[in-house]
């Protein structure tokens, strides 16, 4: 009979989803499942919020110097004559 009672009560509307959800315990499949994603979520936002500050504050990469043999094989195939030549 008090089976009865709490399922019942569980219908009865928003306010006793609560105690319904007590008397019944929660179900550990949802539980894993919320703290698996729940962890995922702030992984995810704090990857994204680590980026931000990253590209914000950290200075661009440098570009290597090209060499001057390099420039000079660039002019030449564009036709250009090198200075000299």
């Amino acid at each position: 009979m008090g089976q009865a009672k709490t399922e019942s009560a569980c219908l009865q509307g928003v306010s006793a989803v609560l105690t319904c959800a007590a008397a019944k315990g929660f179900n550990p499949g949802l539980i894993v499942l919320l703290v698996v994603v729940g962890l995922l979520v702030i992984f995810l936002v704090g990857n994204y919020a680590l980026y931000v500050y990253a590209q914000r504050t950290v200075p661009p990469k440098k570009k290597k110097p090209v060499s001057k043999k390099k420039l000079k094989r660039e002019r030449l195939k564009q036709g250009v004559s090198a200075p000299g030549e």
